[in-house]
This record gives structure tokens, C-alpha cells and sequence, in this order.
């Protein structure tokens, strides 16, 4: 908050209006967190005296300061306000005052708390005072990446003329503003409003008749897809898509059946009217942006599709304001063309994000080897949408194996690709308005890259495989782009082109001209002043200015007769007199004009040049992605050589064997903690063992085996090298995963409930080219309704969806169904019992477990020895006899409090710690002598051995 005392004022007149800033306290030389009270006293705008919070100020400030007037009738700026204010409700309005955004009523209210900045209050609107706050036009970017991530959208309300150029409609016109831009989460376009290494989509869902489509695209990269959707597979679709903003049509989310299919995402869905959804003038857009008489060479679109694409367009350019963004063509992505994950499965298998929504510790981040953003983005999109396309996922590995087998050429591409910046961003913001000279600097460094790389890829292979040869086709011919650029950028490159100086000397003589006299204009007038001197042969003679007379020639009153024609006399003071000259006048008013001359011409050829690369926009697009691809598979040669990854064999069977495979991200992590090498382990499914039935102790590793393999085949469908020494692995249609617990509270779901329903799921959707891992199934209820649950999930994925499929247990009754189920194989997690402890093995073998060793891992967890001590006696006893006898038998004999309250406190072998407490009361520290302290020490650890 505001501190008293620590404000600063500062008085200016460039906007056409005096201001006052007050600065938080601590944050006075950054100006963050600043908020701006206006007194307008520009007649364009007069809105009324201002109001600066009492605890903003001295009272020596609070007494001179005018206090609001209660006037009901709008001043014209509120007016102005109102009115674009009503015109976008859904969004905080940034309402630009000079130097400041400004936010008004409501929206201050809500934006003051969301950026923790002081809401103030000026003037008043029908008897009541305005809520107001601001932020400094310099930083917004920052407070708009706060409201976006708290969900927020903003229209961005800029001055659209000058205070000086409303005057000239009238004394008291408002200065004209307007919404330049809508910012939402899905069309976010700035780098630090944006997540470098992850794609930000703006998605949309249609429906025509019985069927939908789902479409979205990345404002900031160009790209573009449709995707005909099931109702069933609505949330699968949008977790692997992870749109930051979804639209919906408004007859579809009326529907409850699609509410309940979009549970997770209704909270973030935002509903449209249908008429944005129309098929009809949808394809019109999409015609009419990408300038074609037909959509069939992009694909052969139904109606839901085009429909979706469409409104996706509509809304851009609403939020873009007519601006229209260079976006790809849509890429329809067929039905089977990926492997289907659904929602739960992706979390629980932790590919993109860890369970507590973190990056750090999952699969992307562990085999994330990229050095580019753009490459970053490929490895992050094809890990979430692996191929189900045996033809695209050699592919993808021949392009990986070249680079994996070629070190030289691998390390060498690497370092070039070091020095390519994001492109595909750079290029968006260009293409929409937004961008800067970096971005074009961004596209001359990236394109001048083309001809090495190419120069590389030449000198190591004659013949590139299809993904390469294609990426590097597309790497295209921008010398002559490329040229121009080095020849027009500076070095040194401002973040806005209104900052000016970041065109090169040399380029433009004209704008050299006009810098010339910017920046040498006090060298000019002194030559000028020289050639005066000659002319005159007064050597006094001198050239000064002032803010009445501009520059003028000065001689003592004795040399005024030296002064030939040419010379204007200006004035005549005490022993001087002054003059001009029609040089002098043009070379000050040259001199005076240069800077902003100069302003303007390099803001001209900054245009130019934003026209030239839009025009060459679809080519560099193309550079960019194959850019992208480079470093997509050098960076996954490199974790295979790093890792130890191997090249898995793809095939159309329902084979799966997988020899010492591993958990790419538990290696990672004991490599990292120095705790010990990862122990590998084979999985083999084939047809004659396609299920099974893994049993063994809590912390052995039951979890980490069924991941693992789940995980193996998400990086070997993805295009990537994998952690085993062998894989051989039959295409996988969907991937299903039920491992761990968790409740929904906030839908009235239970653990047992959440369990079930996603039970249920894999059970009605697998296919036996299906993956399926299952965990503890039906531990979440009573013991027989838990085993007699399990029991029948593992017939039916026996006998009915036939799916390959690992089903980890703690129900050994269940082993018994391997003599009835012949493609049931029972394996189980090694352990090795020594002197009394278990040691976890992490192996797994064939067989069946015979104990769960619970309460084993209890002690390990700390649980008190009483406890423990009891929970060994409950087991015992209902080991013995009938469960339901020997409950009644235990509530009878086995009081729990009774035997805690009477047993003796107990040491780490048995020993009473009463018998350990007399002997420590006989020892005085103080008297002992360092020999009688170690034999004292030696006779207690001796007490504490005994059995």
C-alpha cells in the first residue's frame, strides 16, 4: 500500500494535461505498482478535480488540494468512457490517459485487488465517488500477464489522437480513443505473456446436427487444426489439447449430456452464440483469409469442422480487432490417426505436468533436450498426441537415428540451432501489429541460418529421411530477405519501433540526414558560425540561443557596421546587437525538426519492412518449422545417447516385449539423489500371457513397473527412443492407466467413487490393442465387495476386451483364476527377508506373492511401536482361525488400549527403556573422566544389544 510521505509529484504537459504520480513506497525508482490520480487541466479534457488518497498525502498537500465536485452530469470523458465501457462488459477496461492505463467503477475495484495496487477514487458519477486505479502504460505487460493468469480478459482502450489534434474540433472535445485489442488467455501473442517452451491454444467445440468438431489454433505460431469429436471422447480431446481459452456454442452448452461430458472443463468454457458457429458463413471466412476459391486442397472438411475453424476466425479477428494474424491452413487430424489418452490417464502418468500441476519432475521436463522454443513446442505437442500411424512413427524415428548415429553432425546442427530465436512468434506479433524491431531482427537471425544448416545436412548424408529431406525443402531461399534485413537493422535494437534509432547507417540517406542534424547540430551551427566569422572578419561574431529569439548572430555594437546585407537584424541590447540569416533560420528549423523527422521516416521503414516479410510470411513460416523439427530430433538423439535409449520396433501385431525397461523419470531422479542405480525389468505381453496379475508389497514397485511400461510406449508412438535394452511393441490404439487415489469432493465423488467411474471407463472403451494398467482395484471398499470387484475386472479384461494389460493387486486370492484364465500370468515384485527386515528387490518375477509385509512398510513409515507390536498380534490372530470368530475373539481377549497402556515402553531390540533410564541415572557426566565416559557409552549400547 501507499505509504504517507514517500510520494513523488511530478508535473508535465505532454499529454495535454498536468498529472501527479504517487509511487509505493520502495518501488518510487521503478514506478511498479504505481497508481496515477489525473487533474485534468487541458479543456479537451476537464472531467474535474482529482482526488488523492488521505494516505497518499502530506497535509500540507491535503489542504491545497481541491475536493471532488458532486455533479450528477457526466463530464465528456466519462461519457467517453461509459460508452466504450458498455460496448465490451466482459472485460476490464484499460482506458489510456497519456502515460497510464486507467480502470474505472467496477473493474478498478477488481483489478486493484487482483494486482495488489491502490484503489483510489476521483470525482463522482449520480452521488457517488469513482473507484478508480491505473497502471503505467511501460509496465502493462506485466499487470496484463497477472489478470490473465487470474482469468480476467482486458480491452485495451488507446488514444487514437493527440489532446492538440481534439482541440481542433473544440475547445472542450474529449480526445478520441477506441478499443485497439481484446486480450484473452487464447490470443496472447507478447513473449512475456507467454510461456516460451509450451503452445497457448484457443479452442473451440461445434456441433451440425449429431455431429462435433472440435478446432484450435496457436495465435502465436500459426497453427491450425480440426478434429471430428465423440461426446465420449470430448474431455480426452481437450486434456491433450490443454486449450487456455474454449469456446462453445450455445445450443451445445445448454446440453446436459455434453455439460456432463465437459465436467472438468465448464468452468473454462466460455459460451458463444450459434451464429458464430454457422457452416455455412464459416467456410466464407476461411475462403476469404486465406485467399482461395476452395477448401479441398486443405482437406475434405465436414460441416461441424468447418464450423468450428470457422468461429475460431470470427473470434480472432473480433479480439484482434480486424486484424488479420498469418495462421497455417487447418490440418484435419484424422479419427485413429493418434494414440487416444484419456483424461485421467494423462494425469496419473504425469507426461506434461506432475499430479500437483508442476513441470519440474515430468516425463516432458526429464527428456526435454531442446534448444530452441520452437522445438521445446514440438516435443511437448507430440508427447501429448503420439502417432497411432505405424508410417508416421518411422518417420519420425528414421529422423531420429540419423542424427543418433551421426555424432558429429548432431553436435554440429545443435550449436547452430543454439542461435535461432523463436521465429514463429516473432513473425505472429509482426503480422498482427504488435511487433518490434527485435521481431524483425529475430527474423534475420533466425533466416541466416538457412545456408549452414543446409551446408551441414549435405556434407553428412546424401540421402535424408522423409521428415528431414521435407524440413529441409521447407528451410527455403532467403538470401535476398536476409540481405535486405543486415542491411537495414542496427546492433542495437529498441523493444518499440517509436523508440526509433535501430536503422543502420547507410540504409536510408534521408533519415542519415535527418539524424545528422539531431545529433550534429551543434557542430553544424558552429560551422556555420566559422563561415560567418570569415565572411564578417569579426572573430567575435557568435551563434546563441534562446527560448525567445531561437538561435540568432551576436556582435559587439562596434562591429554592427561589419554586418553585410545578408544579415537580418533581430534586436539591439547593451554593447550587442543581434541578427539573423535566411541559413540560420533554415538550419534551425531543420535542426529543431530533425528528431521527430527522424521518428517518423524510421517508422515508415519499419512498416516497409513488416510489408515485405508479411509478404514472405508463408516461406518463413515454413523456416520455422523446420527449424523446429531439426531440433526436435537432434535434441531426442541426444537423450538417447545421454540415457541410454534404443530405437523400439513398431509393428501391426499385438505383440509387446520389452526387455529391461525402465522408468525414464524415477532413473532420473536416483541418478540425481545419488540413492542408487534403477533396477530394470522385462514385460512381456504377448497373446499367450496378455494379462498379468502383479502382486507383491507396497513400496517394491508395483506402481513404478506398470508406469513404466505405459510410459515406454507414450515415447516410443511419440517418435522417441526409449529406456530399455530391447522393445518390441505392437501398435496401441488407447492407453488407459488406473493407479493411484484421489477424490473429487467438489462433484460429490469419493476415492472409491473416483476409482470406479474410471474403472468403468477403461472397461466399456478398451479394444485388445488397447494398453491398460490397473492398480489396487477395489481396495477402496469393504474386503469382499473390493476382491469380488477385482475378481470380475480381471475376467472381463480377460475374456472380453482381450486388451494387453498389467493388473497390480494386493488380493492374492486372485492368483487362483491363472487355472481357469489362460492368458493370466501371475507375477510378483521380489523381496528378500534378512535377520528380521525385508529388503525390496524392485524385480519382478513369475509367481504369485504370498504376504503383503504392511506392516513392514508401517514401521518403515514411523507408526509407534505399540502399534506395530499390536497390529502383529490383530494379524496373527486372524491368520489362525475364521475371520468373523476371530474378530469377535480379538474385541474379547486383545483390548487395544489394555495392552498399549500395560506394555512396557520398548527399545530397538527388545530391551525395556526403564532398565536403559536406570542405568543413565546413575552416570554424572561431570565426574567422569573421558576413558569412564566411553566405557559408560560402551555398557549401554551393550544393555540396548541384548535380544
Amino acid at each position: 500500500m501507499i505509504k504517507a510521505g514517500c510520494g513523488i509529484r511530478a508535473q508535465g504537459q505532454n499529454t495535454g494535461f498536468a498529472y501527479k504520480s504517487y509511487f509505493s513506497k520502495g518501488d518510487c525508482r521503478s514506478g511498479l505498482n504505481m497508481v496515477c490520480f489525473w487533474n485534468m487541466t487541458d479543456t479537451a479534457e476537464n472531467t474535474g478535480a482529482e482526488t488523492v488518497p488521505a494516505q497518499a498525502q502530506s497535509p500540507a498537500t491535503a489542504a491545497a488540494e481541491p475536493r471532488p465536485k458532486s455533479d450528477t452530469k457526466l463530464t465528456p470523458m466519462m461519457a467517453q468512457y461509459l460508452s466504450i465501457k458498455n460496448a465490451n462488459p466482459d472485460s476490464l477496461l484499460f482506458y489510456r490517459m497519456g502515460d497510464f492505463y486507467e480502470l474505472f467503477f467496477d473493474d478498478a475495484v477488481q483489478a486493484a485487488a487482483a494486482l495488489d495496487i491502490t484503489l483510489t477514487k476521483r470525482g463522482k458519477h449520480q452521488g457517488e465517488d469513482i473507484k478508480m486505479c491505473g497502471v503505467p502504460v511501460h509496465a502493462a505487460d506485466s499487470y496484463l500477464a497477472r489478470l490473465i493468469r487470474k482469468g480476467f480478459r482486458v480491452a485495451v482502450c488507446e488514444q487514437t489522437e493527440s489532446p492538440a489534434e481534439a482541440k481542433k474540433r473544440g475547445s472542450k472535445s474529449v480526445v478520441a480513443r477506441d478499443v485497439v485489442r481484446l486480450v484473452t488467455p487464447g490470443t496472447l501473442t507478447e513473449d512475456s505473456l507467454l510461456e516460451a517452451r509450451s503452445n497457448n491454444y484457443l479452442a473451440a467445440l461445434a456441433g451440425v446436427g449429431r455431429m462435433m468438431a472440435l478446432s484450435w489454433l496457436d495465435l502465436s505460431t500459426g497453427e491450425f487444426n480440426v478434429q471430428m469429436v465423440q461426446e465420449g471422447g470430448l474431455a480426452a480431446s481437450l486434456a491433450r489439447i490443454a486449450p487456455s481459452e474454449f469456446l462453445i456454442a450455445q445450443k451445445l452448452y445448454d446440453q446436459d449430456n455434453i455439460q456432463a461430458a465437459l465436467t472438468d472443463w465448464l468452468d473454462d468454457a466460455i459460451a458463444q452464440p450459434d451464429s458464430l458457429f454457422d457452416s455455412i458463413n464459416a467456410e466464407r471466412r476461411l475462403k476469404d483469409h486465406f485467399s482461395v476459391s476452395s477448401l479441398d486442397a486443405f482437406g475434405d472438411f465436414q460441416r461441424a469442422e468447418l464450423a468450428a475453424a470457422g468461429a475460431l476466425l470470427d473470434y480472432i479477428h473480433l479480439t484482434q480487432v480486424g486484424k488479420a494474424p498469418r495462421l497455417n491452413p487447418p490440418r484435419q487430424v484424422s479419427s485413429g490417426s493418434i494414440l487416444e489418452i484419456d483424461q485421467a490417464t494423462r494425469r496419473n502418468l504425469e507426461l506434461t505436468r506432475t499430479l500437483s500441476g508442476e513441470y519440474r519432475g515430468c516425463l516432458l521436463d526429464v527428456i526435454d533436450r531442446t534448444v530452441t522454443g520452437g522445438g521445446a513446442r514440438v516435443l511437448a505437442a507430440r508427447l501429448a498426441a503420439p502417432l497411432a500411424d505405424l508410417t508416421g512413427i518411422n518417420n519420425r524415428l528414421n529422423a531420429v537415428t540419423l542424427f543418433h548415429d551421426n555424432a558429429m553432425l548432431r553436435h554440429d546442427l545443435r550449436d547452430v540451432l543454439r542461435g535461432s530465436p523463436d521465429i514463429q512468434r516473432a513473425l505472429s506479433r509482426l503480422t498482427v501489429g504488435r511487433g518490434g524491431p527485435r521481431d524483425l531482427a529475430a527474423i534475420r537471425d533466425g533466416l541466416s541460418l538457412t545456408n549452414r544448416i543446409r551446408a551441414l545436412l549435405s556434407h553428412a548424408s546424401d540421402t535424408l529421411p522423409d521428415l528431414l529431406a521435407k524440413a529441409s525443402d521447407d528451410l527455403g531461399l532467403h538470401d535476398m530477405m536476409v540481405d535486405e534485413l543486415e542491411q537495414a537493422l542496427s546492433d542495437d535494437m529498441p523493444l518499440n519501433a517509436r523508440d526509433g534509432g535501430f536503422i543502420q547507417t547507410g540504409y536510408s540517406p534521408a533519415l542519415d540526414h535527418q539524424k545528422n542534424l539531431r545529433d550534429e547540430g551543434r557542430r553544424l551551427i558552429a560551422g556555420l558560425e566559422g563561415q560567418y566569422r570569415q565572411e564578417t572578419g569579426v572573430d567575435t561574431l557568435k551563434i546563441k540561443h534562446n527560448n525567445v529569439l531561437g538561435y540568432f548572430i551576436e556582435v559587439t555594437a562596434k562591429n554592427a557596421d561589419a554586418m553585410g546585407d545578408v544579415f537580418i537584424h533581430r534586436q539591439s541590447v547593451s554593447n550587442a546587437v543581434r541578427y539573423s540569416t535566411v541559413a540560420l533560420a533554415d538550419l534551425a528549423r531543420d535542426i529543431s525538426e530533425a528528431g521527430d523527422k527522424a521518428l517518423a521516416m524510421e517508422q515508415e521503414l519499419f512498416d516497409s519492412l513488416v510489408a515485405k516479410v508479411t509478404e514472405q510470411s508463408g516461406a518463413i513460416a515454413l523456416n520455422a518449422a523446420a527449424l523446429a523439427e531439426f531440433d526436435w530430433a537432434t535434441a531426442l538423439a541426444e537423450l538417447a545417447i545421454e540415457q541410454r535409449f534404443v530405437r523400439p520396433q513398431l509393428t501391426d501385431d499385438l505383440s509387446f516385449e520389452i526387455e529391461q525397461g525402465r522408468h525414464a523419470v524415477v532413473e532420473t531422479a536416483l541418478a540425481k539423489s545419488g540413492e542408487g542405480s534403477f533396477v530394470a525389468n522385462d514385460c512381456n505381453l504377448g497373446r499367450d500371457q496378455h494379462l498379468w496379475l502383479v502382486t507383491g508389497p507396497n513400496m517394491a514397485g508395483k506402481s513404478t513397473f506398470l508406469r513404466q511400461n505405459a510410459l515406454i510406449v507414450v515415447l516410443a508412438q511419440s517418435g522417441c527412443f526409449v529406456p530399455a535394452e530391447n522393445a518390441r511393441l505392437g501398435l496401441v490404439d488407447r492407453l488407459f492407466s488406473r493407479v493411484g487415489a484421489s477424490d473429487d469432493l467438489a462433484r460429490g465423488r469419493s476415492t472409491f467413487m473416483v476409482e470406479m467411474v474410471e474403472t468403468a471407463t477403461i472397461l466399456n472403451q478398451a479394444t485388445e490393442r488397447s494398453l491398460v494398467i490397473l492398480d489396487e482395484i477395489g481396495r477402496g471398499t469393504a474386503t469382499f465387495d473390493g476382491l469380488s470387484i477385482a475378481w470380475a475386472c480381471v475376467e472381463h479384461l480377460h475374456e472380453v476386451t482381450k486388451a494387453r494389460a498389467l493388473f497390480a493387486t494386493h488380493y492374492h486370492e486372485l492368483t487362483a483364476l491363472t487355472q481357469r484364465l489362460s492368458a493370466l500370468a501371475p507375477h510378483c515384485m521380489l523381496v528378500k527377508e534378512w535377520q528380521g527386515d525385508v529388503v525390496f528387490l524392485h524385480e519382478v518375477g513369475a509367481g504369485a506373492a504370498d504376504r503383503s509385509y504392511g506392516i513392514h512398510v508401517a514401521r518403515l513409515a514411523g507408526l509407534p511401536s505399540p502399534v506395530i507390536a499390536r497390529a502383529e498380534d490383530v494379524l496373527h490372530t486372524l491368520e489362525r482361525g475364521e475371520q468373523s470368530g476371530a474378530v469377535t475373539r480379538l474385541i474379547d481377549d486383545l483390548p487395544l488400549f489394555q495392552a498399549a497402556a500395560s506394555a512396557p515402553p520398548v527399545a530397538a531390540k527388545g530391551v525395556s527403556v526403564s532398565e536403559v533410564e536406570e542405568t543413565l541415572e546413575t552416570i554424572n557426566p561431570d565426574d567422569l573422566t573421558p576413558r569412564e565416559a566411553l566405557e559408560a557409552l560402551y555398557s549401554l549400547k551393550a544393555l540396548l544389544s541384548k535380544a
